[in-house]
């Protein structure tokens, strides 16, 4: 099933957009957790920034730490639900994105940490929200540019 969309840029724009259902499902996952993190006290930095590398989900403050948030969302516990989700090759893929966040902004030597926030799907609870500070080592110099 697909949402469809139409564009509101001007008047003489008829084009539609084609939505898919998980990525929607994905979209209000991470606003959730950008909510989430708020309440924290965290400042959010950037979202959704896209490369050739991926994509990073979240990037934040808290306090004087730069913190790379990955989000994962699930509707079901099925494969291990979404704490199975960040695997070795992602968090590789993740340095390898907030290396190259840091040489952008020519943050050299900013703390920083590797969050992640897991969104699980209930019937009788809602969205249960799980938020893992720190939720991977970063071997040696990985954040060095």
């Amino acid at each position: 099933m697909f949402c469809l969309s139409t564009s509101s840029r001007s008047s003489t724009d008829n084009s539609v957009t084609i939505l898919d259902p998980r990525r929607l499902f994905g979209q209000e996952g991470e606003e959730t957790a950008e909510r989430y993190l708020l309440q924290k006290g965290y400042r959010i930095v950037a979202k959704n920034l896209r490369t050739s590398l991926g994509e990073l989900d979240l990037v934040a403050e808290d306090g004087d730490v730069l913190v790379f948030v990955e989000v994962k969302a699930r509707r079901t516990t099925d494969f291990g639900g979404a704490v199975h989700a960040v695997h070795r090759q992602k968090q590789t893929q993740l340095v390898r994105l907030a290396a190259q966040f840091l040489a952008r902004h020519h943050w050299s030597n900013r703390p920083c940490r590797f969050d992640v926030v897991l969104l699980q799907s209930s019937q009788t609870a809602g969205v249960q929200v799980d938020h893992i500070q720190n939720a991977f080592e970063v071997p040696g110099d990985d954040l060095r540019w």
